[in-house]
């Protein structure tokens, strides 16, 4: 038989959207669709098991009930997909669906306790009074009961395929939703970057403080062998809860990833672990309290500065920093301002490299890359082991990816950055080996150009042959006025100068 196809499941999915285009923003009816998306899988899920132990049992109903008690999800066959497509018809769709909603969380306490907390299928604020509200969740449900949106573990291409699609469509909501988009998503070619440059092995635990719906953390996974541990904190419920769908939808065990929703900078809920490998891509420049209280706090005690309340940049460098295993690897996005920005953060900076020199590398990424921001941002790598302590990489990358509506990295771009990056190579106007007596002479300012020179010499103008072709321009422009004034008599006007 044949296996339902990732783009398959994008397409009708995709197209899925269509009940709400018009009606609501993709940032509000993101949440329903993703949502609808899990339950059918989990619905697939456990119609393929329940026929494998039918065939295997027969009707011994209590050995089946056993063995489905034993499985990673329990389903009631009453909080199915194919039981809501059954009583579409029903008097209160949206009230209906909550309830099951409510039914898989507390049969799956463990895993999904609070997960669906966010979206509310009755609601009439966002869907409208109960007519126009059944109207449209009975068109989702239609949408989902495509025969060809067969998710099936046994049907799906890889242990990814729902995982891929799902991820599919929060970057295409991520697009539409411009600049809070970049809050729950980084867009993926830099997520591959993040996750080449970081070099997790098996068995290392992945920390991302800011971790929106996962993608990032689910990409440095791709670059394992095997599935290791995860660890995400984030600040927005809605989102936390689209991460660890990611998560079940990816196929890592629960008992895999722990993330938590919380404020990062205020609240950590890691705080007594360290990592090897460590991405992020926090909001740029956001506020925080940078609380006095928080002076005596060890993620941040050593500086002897805490981050600007109005640029939290260097917060969470310093909270990544902490968590950072002696052996490993962060790389941070950070905006090209908290390279150079004085006072405060010129004293971190400072600290980072001369008194601890954990800096690795400065990476320019070009302009207008990520959801809902143009500028140009950089990525910063810090070991607390490093294997060339006596200087730091400069890279400018700036002017290498694929030009469009949001610009691209392409894979050679990618390649050429982490080529660079572990041979450390120079390469003119590309990449430059900095002494750390360089930094120090630049007093701690990072911004690449000090150190890549780009300029391009242009060729020396020839004054003589720009004199004699401003001559003959002028001698054409006069015979044009002379053509030009005959004219004007001849229709008895008056000329224009």
């Amino acid at each position: 038989m044949k296996k339902t196809s990732q783009e398959t499941i994008n397409a009708i999915v995709w197209k899925a959207c269509d009940t709400f285009r018009g009606k609501m923003d993709s940032s509000q009816y993101k949440d329903y669709v993703l949502t609808m998306l899990f339950v059918k899988y989990l619905s697939d899920f456990y119609r393929e098991k329940l026929e494998e132990l039918k065939a295997k049992h027969g009707d011994n109903s209590e050995r089946i009930q056993k063995s489905l008690s034993r499985e990673k999800f329990k389903l009631d066959e009453k909080c199915t997909f194919e039981y809501l497509l059954k009583h579409k018809e029903t008097e209160n769709l949206g009230e209906e669906i909550n309830k099951i909603l409510e039914a898989i969380e507390e049969d799956n306490k463990e895993k999904l306790e609070g997960v669906f907390r966010n979206v509310d299928f009755n609601s009439e604020t966002m869907l409208g009074r109960t007519k126009e509200r059944n109207k449209i969740l009975k068109h989702l449900l239609e949408d989902f009961s495509d025969t060809r949106l067969d998710l099936r573990p046994s049907m799906l291409s890889g242990n990814d395929g729902i995982g891929d699609s799902y991820e599919y469509l929060i970057s295409h909501f991520a697009g539409d939703a411009g600049k809070k988009g970049g809050e729950f998503f980084t867009p993926s070619a830099v997520s591959t970057l993040l996750a080449k440059l970081v070099e997790a092995k098996e068995g290392d635990r992945i920390y991302d403080p800011t971790c929106g719906s996962g993608s990032l953390l689910l990409r440095v996974a791709k670059e394992v062998d095997e599935v290791t541990n995860f660890y995400g904190q984030e600040l927005n419920r809605t989102t936390y809860n689209l991460a660890r769908m990611n998560m079940i939808l990816h196929d890592v065990h629960y008992r895999k990833f722990d993330i938590k929703q919380e404020d990062t900078l205020e609240h950590p809920q890691h705080i007594e672990h360290q990592f090897e490998a460590i991405v992020a891509n926090p909001p740029f420049s956001a506020q925080w309290s940078a609380n006095p209280l928080f002076t005596s706090d060890d993620r941040f005690s050593q500086y002897g500065k805490l981050a600007p309340k109005s640029k939290a940049d260097y917060a969470f460098v310093q909270h990544m920093v902490h968590h950072l295993a002696e052996n490993g690897t962060m790389a941070i996005v950070l905006p090209h301002g908290a390279l150079f920005r004085s006072g405060a953060e010129q004293i971190i900076r400072k600290y980072l490299i001369e008194d601890r020199n954990y800096l690795d590398a400065v990476i320019g990424l070009p302009a207008n890359l990520f959801y809902g921001t143009p500028i140009p941002t950089s990525i910063l790598v810090f070991k607390k082991c490093r294997e060339n302590p006596e200087n730091v990489l400069f890279i400018d990358s700036s002017k290498h990816f694929e030009r469009g509506t949001q610009n691209i990295l392409r894979p050679k771009d990618i390649e050429k950055i982490i080529t660079t990056y572990r041979e450390r190579k120079e390469i003119e106007k590309y990449s430059y080996l900095a002494p750390l007596s360089e930094i120090h002479e630049n007093e701690y300012n990072l911004n690449i150009p000090r150190y890549v020179n780009t300029f391009e010499e242009e060729e020396p103008v020839d004054i003589a042959k720009v004199s004699a072709k401003l001559k003959t321009l002028e001698n054409k422009m006069s015979d044009t006025d002379i053509e030009l004034i005959a004219l004007c008599k001849e229709l008895n006007i008056d000329t224009p100068f």
